[in-house]
């Protein structure tokens, strides 16, 4: 049987994790969170068993992917593979839209030290 369901989450309503996100609408396979003018700061390094790709609405970041540092600007994406050590570093209050696969809060994967 297929799945029909309709979703729809409102920002104003959604969840917030812990290190800052937004968590938007989510599916059995792929989710969606919001980064909402994250002030500078220099992010540690991780790795995640997740998929991640994003959209830069507004601000800049630099982010550094295995030792390759792109810079990040309103209208560029970009591509995490699952399993890469990258980390982020905001430049300017930044605001970006990512998409994860599988979804990042489920099973604690978001949240979980690397």
């Amino acid at each position: 049987m297929k799945d029909s369901t309709i979703k729809k989450v409102s920002v104003s309503t959604s969840p917030k994790g812990a290190m800052g996100q937004t968590y938007l609408v989510s599916g059995k396979r792929l989710a969606m969170r919001l980064w909402d003018r994250e002030q500078p700061q220099q992010g540690a390094s991780d790795q995640r068993d997740y998929e991640t790709v994003g959209y830069v609405i507004d601000g800049l970041a630099e982010l550094t992917l295995e030792g390759q540092t792109i810079r990040l600007a309103p209208g560029d994406s970009w591509l995490v593979p699952a399993g890469s050590q990258h980390s982020y570093r905001i430049l300017e209050p930044f605001t970006a839209i990512e998409a994860t696969a599988p979804p990042a809060q489920v099973h604690g994967r978001d949240e979980a030290p690397s």
